[in-house]
């Protein structure tokens, strides 16, 4: 896993100026040490360590060394009263250190790699100017506390920074920390987080410091609605999400890639080794579902070279069940031992794509608040000018409306887009009226300035809204953006071969092989029919009226097909020849 940066030197008229880029070759050594991780969620980061029903045992790391992973990420909130002052000198209570240290020597122990970071600072959030000296102050005494450990001991400035703390302030904040625990940390590696929530969307405003020894670090849980069905804390349109499955599509597999080709290219070209702190899916979400995701996107991140951790041992995303003493194995397997499967193929039937050769295809601009943009169709894109951001992501909006989204289908949504200088969005499909519910969730994306291609999967969990929108959120940034090319497909499985499907036919039809006719005895039952080929290919969908009789097959070559007859209580599948 380990890459080798060259160094470069520049050479400028009759001097030579010799600029050294950062090589990191220790953190990327680091990062290959990290490997495989798992986070200690739900702990220490709860208001109280027994607060969230999910307090520390030391045995849990031994369970974790025993399974083979290779590091453990704890959360720490660090801001509670009987944890840390909250007035100068925001002593941290010696008994709390005492207890962090406590479980440090526990992982280390274990051989076990620890991170450890602020988590939870809802103060610094929604304060940072007012917060920043505590945070600094915090900084300062755990850097301090802990300044003789190994290298195996890591340190995470703090978790998804978001609120007040903007990502232009969260350059700074971080940079200030980082000279803090440098004082007496020179070479200790420290993980730098994204700003919006830590996620890849936040890549794009990142900073780097001048330093050898920072990893970056990015939470991933899209698709959202699949991850986090049923989690009651993200609203109550989570319940709505209950039943999606993720099904290893290759179009999943495509969002995925979508998803991180920002991040990659980005730790590439700016020798920064990645690492993904969380992700995971919720416990309400289909087992066999959850182990296809998390196979997936572990060895897919191996794949890539990034180390992770996964989101975590013991509560609602867990592998481990403490009171039952058991393994959730599937998960377990996922992370640990299952190989790269081959992905389930799918095929799309269009439902929308864009057309600006003649204008804006129906596409509107609306702003919010004191956001000020404009929009315009050329050489095929859609333009968007802003002199205005706003204070709110949704104060610039790219809308398309009367975009049909049936309940349980699957959707693929695509684009192309680039943007006068690099900068976040978010993408959505959702309801064109008040709660205004994001379909397919929210998708951060970062734009570069070269044209690039995205990709969104997700399953109407919702029920049937046939004028359904599209929206784009350029609001807060005044960077212009271009977007072409957009895609709404909707998706099925593919099927290979006619011998998968198990056919037990209840109705009649006749004749066949047949010529161009085919009739069915109660066909007005169904509401569908579909024929495909050998390939799986889609040749015909049609829908079917309570008086049908007939189904016409005249413009499909001659061959063998699989006919299927879909209703709304039943379906039959036929093998059937045109001859």
């Amino acid at each position: 896993m380990l890459k080798i940066r060259m160094f470069f030197i520049v050479f400028f008229c009759a001097g030579i100026i010799s600029g050294i880029a950062q090589e990191r070759l220790e953190a990327f050594q680091m990062n290959d040490r990290l490997g495989r991780g798992i986070n200690m969620g739900n702990s220490f980061e709860a208001p109280s360590e027994t607060a969230w029903g999910n307090p520390w045992d030391p045995e849990y790391f031994k369970i974790m060394s025993d399974l083979g992973f290779s590091h453990v990420r704890l959360p720490v909130r660090w801001e509670p009263a009987d944890r840390s002052m909250a007035t100068s000198p925001y002593t941290i209570n010696p008994d709390f250190l005492d207890r962090i240290q406590e479980v440090v020597d526990t992982a280390l122990r274990y051989g076990l790699h620890i991170v450890f970071n602020m988590h939870h600072h809802e103060a610094l959030y929604e304060d940072p100017a007012g917060q920043k000296d505590r945070f600094l102050s915090q900084w300062d005494q755990i850097a301090t506390h802990f300044q003789n450990y190994p290298d195996s001991l890591l340190f995470e400035v703090l978790n998804e920074p978001h609120g007040n703390l903007t990502p232009a302030l969260w350059n700074e904040y971080f940079a200030d920390a980082l000279t803090v625990i440098r004082n007496t940390n020179p070479t200790r590696m420290v993980l730098l987080g994204t700003a919006e929530y830590g996620g890849l969307g936040g890549v794009v405003h990142l900073q780097i410091p001048d330093d050898e020894y920072i990893i970056l670090s990015v939470h991933y849980y899209n698709p959202f609605n699949f991850t986090h069905q049923g989690a009651d804390w993200v609203g109550s349109q989570s319940e709505d999400w209950l039943g999606t499955e993720w099904l290893d599509t290759e179009a999943d597999r495509e969002a995925v890639t979508s998803d991180f080709a920002f991040a990659l290219e980005y730790s590439e070209t700016n020798n920064i080794p990645l690492h993904v702190g969380e992700f995971g899916a919720y416990e309400e979400a289909e087992l066999d579902s959850r182990s296809r995701w998390t196979t997936f996107l572990g060895r897919w991140f191996e794949e890539q070279d990034l180390s992770w951790a996964y989101w975590e041992f013991s509560a609602g995303f867990g592998i481990y069940d403490p009171s039952t003493k058991q393994y959730v194995t599937p998960l377990v397997d996922a992370l640990l031992h299952n190989e790269m499967p081959e992905p389930t193929p799918v095929q799309a039937i269009p439902v929308y794509a864009s057309d600006f050769t003649g204008g804006t295809d129906g596409w509107v601009l609306q702003n919010g608040g004191s956001a000020s943009s404009s929009l315009s169709a050329s050489e095929g894109k859609l333009n968007v000018s802003i002199t205005n951001g706003g204070t709110e992501s949704w104060h610039v909006q790219l809308i398309k409306r009367n975009i049909p989204l049936e309940k349980d289908k699957m959707y693929r949504i695509s684009f192309k887009a680039k943007a006068n200088e690099s900068r976040s969005a978010s993408f959505y499909a959702g309801r064109d009226s008040d709660p205004w519910d994001a379909y397919s969730g929210y998708n951060g994306i970062s734009i570069p300035t070269t044209e690039t291609a995205y990709s969104f999967t997700f399953t109407m969990a919702s029920p049937t809204d046939m004028n359904a929108r599209l929206v784009f959120d350029f609001g807060t940034d005044t960077t212009g953006v271009s977007v072409t090319e957009i895609k709404v497909d909707e998706l099925s499985i593919l099927t290979t071969s006619l011998d998968d499907v198990e056919l037990q036919p209840q109705v009649k039809i006749y004749p066949n092989p047949f010529e161009t006719l085919l009739y069915c005895e109660d066909l007005g039952k169904f509401d569908q029919m579909e024929v495909y080929d050998l390939q799986g290919r889609l040749w015909r969908r049609s829908y079917i009226t309570p008086n049908d009789r007939v189904i016409n097959l005249d413009n499909i070559p001659k061959g063998m097909y699989l006919l299927r007859l879909e209703g709304k209580s039943s379906q039959e599948s036929f093998k059937i020849v045109k001859k």
